[in-house]
């Protein structure tokens, strides 16, 4: 079994709210949306992501409804494979500075809508960013890139500690 995108953990982890249609998913990842300002997703890439997702067991058709004005829509809903999958997700600190932009904002936001606490997964951040954070301190370099890297380091920095703040 594959890794998956963000872009199939983000489906996932909105069907892990309600079941759904890959219409209605492809509307709550639109960019004027909760999740959609984080990671905007076009129709063709929730359709995809959802049959990759049935492909791996993590999600299934529920049933079949009329569409409102139009053909009908398989309603697919998370496994129990799926949501123990989401869940470790969740739970997973993002490896590298540049993926707090969109794979720990999805995740903060998923944990939100669910009512479940995020502290765990900020502290589990913190931790795991804290060695590249430090070593970017220490460098000394005149390289645009390199500057560019560790001024967002410490955006990152600053915003997981005001994150903490807004959780404690």
């Amino acid at each position: 079994m594959g890794d998956l995108s963000v872009t199939e953990y983000a489906v996932l982890g909105l069907l892990a709210e309600r079941p759904s249609h890959g219409f209605a998913l492809a509307k709550e990842l639109g960019a004027d949306t909760e999740v959609g300002r984080i990671l905007t997703v076009r129709r063709p890439l929730v359709y995809r992501a959802l049959d990759r997702l049935v492909e791996q067991g993590l999600v299934e058709p529920a049933h079949i409804e009329q569409g409102d004005a139009g053909p009908r829509r398989a309603i697919h809903r998370v496994t129990r494979h799926g949501r123990r999958r989401l869940r470790c997700w969740l739970q997973s600190p993002v490896a590298h500075v540049r993926d707090v932009r969109i794979e720990f904002l999805l995740k903060l936001t998923l944990l939100q809508r669910s009512g479940r606490s995020p502290l765990g997964l900020i502290s589990a951040q913190v931790d795991s960013l804290q060695p590249t954070l430090e070593a970017l301190d220490e460098e000394v370099t005149t390289d645009h890139v390199e500057l560019w890297r560790r001024n967002n380091a410490r955006a990152v920095r600053a915003y997981l500690e005001e994150v903490v703040s807004l959780y404690r």
